[in-house]
């Protein structure tokens, strides 16, 4: 197993993510404790260290499946992680109720990481909003001890985590960031690395296979990545982009079964990071994975000058192009329920006058249409 130094710990390069724990008829919330349990004692043995869970994780039962899988080793053998689940608005006032709850359901007496959850454009003016305390609150349990290293996921846009680091980024420790080749461009992954190295903040990596997206490609781009390394399976070139980033820490993988979990561990068992030619190939595998299915939308902005509505175009097909590509998801939704009506897909009034000085022809009114049918929106 590979090691990575954070602070004074060696951390295992590969943590094991709680999110996609086996289960039982297809029921998320079911979990199957015997199979998890079996999972847990296999990553203990082969090195892992860094167990990641969350409050909401299969309907609130992983927390208290991996607490139960976790006693039966020594506390000073695991790194353990959960999250306050901002997520939800409700939320936003329990903090110190859900948090003495998260440390009954993991039997533990503290957490090693603790992160905000999911900072994006929903809950940000919350997060950020003093009358719920909620920085204050972790703050002080990590000065007693409960929390040792205090950080943040963010699945929001590079303008959401700036403000979010602008306000708390001198207390972050770590930042846990949906990254991978695919969304080196598409999610604007790579300004988002850059922007927490200027505050020396490392990386922690959910979605390394893009929700199984990056686990099998078409034969022809498997025929490519092949040609380059014949005996690196397909899953592996995502954890080995990750390997050529000096940021990252830790890669986190939510898998579901023995075998992923085996494959992982092998491939974290020797470092192989990207020469600059397989990078370059990689990405270049990317771009004609997402030209296939996205708009080709350059952000140029003559399309916004000229919708009456005052729509911010670039950024709503940016959405959607998210939306295309992941074949639904909660990134969009997510984002858009933070806009005002009248800036939603659906206040597109289809006059095509956008469409008529798009240099790359594209049918926005359309798309706004379709858009805003498909998330209510």
């Amino acid at each position: 197993m590979i090691y990575r130094d954070f602070q004074d710990l060696k951390l295992s390069a590969l943590g094991m993510g709680a999110m996609r724990l086996p289960v039982i008829d297809g029921d998320d919330s079911k979990i199957d404790v015997a199979a998890s349990e079996d999972m847990v004692a296999y990553a203990m043995e082969h090195g892992v260290n860094y167990y990641d869970t969350a409050w909401g994780y299969h309907g609130g039962q992983s927390e208290i499946v991996m607490g139960n899988a976790l006693k039966k080793y020594p506390r000073e053998k695991f790194y353990l992680a959960t999250k306050f689940p901002g997520y939800d608005l409700s939320n936003m006032d329990k903090v110190e109720q859900i948090f003495e709850e998260q440390l009954k359901k993991c039997q533990v007496e503290y957490f090693d990481f603790y992160l905000f959850h999911n900072v994006c454009e929903m809950n940000i003016d919350a997060y950020l909003d003093e009358k719920y305390g909620i920085y204050d609150y972790l703050m002080e349990q990590k000065k007693n001890g409960r929390i040792r290293h205090l950080g943040f996921s963010a699945h929001g846009s590079y303008d959401v985590i700036k403000r979010f680091l602008d306000a708390y980024g001198e207390n972050m420790e770590f930042c846990q960031l949906q990254l991978n080749y695919l969304d080196w461009s598409f999610q604007d992954a790579k300004a988002k690395v850059e922007l927490l190295r200027e505050h020396n903040i490392p990386v922690w990596v959910m979605e390394p296979l893009r929700g199984g997206k990056l686990a099998s490609l078409s034969d022809e781009n498997t025929a490519k990545l092949r040609q380059m390394r014949p005996d690196e399976e397909t899953p592996a070139w995502a954890f080995r982009f990750l390997q050529s980033l000096p940021e990252v820490k830790v890669v986190l993988s939510g898998m579901s079964n023995m075998e992923q979990l085996q494959a992982n561990i092998r491939t974290f068992e020797k470092e192989k990071p990207l020469n600059e030619e397989e990078m370059k190939n990689l990405l270049s595998i990317a771009d004609s994975m997402l030209e296939k299915k996205v708009l080709p939308c350059t952000a140029c902005h003559y399309c916004v000058s000229h919708c009456p509505q005052g729509l911010d175009i670039p950024e709503l097909l940016s959405l959607y192009n998210e939306h295309c590509f992941t074949e639904g998801g909660f990134i969009a939704p997510m984002a858009l329920s933070s806009y005002p009506d009248e800036k939603k897909p659906s206040a597109c009034i289809g006059c095509r006058s956008c469409v008529a000085v798009c240099p790359q022809q594209i049918k926005i009114s359309d798309a706004m249409e379709y858009f805003a049918q498909k998330i209510g929106m």
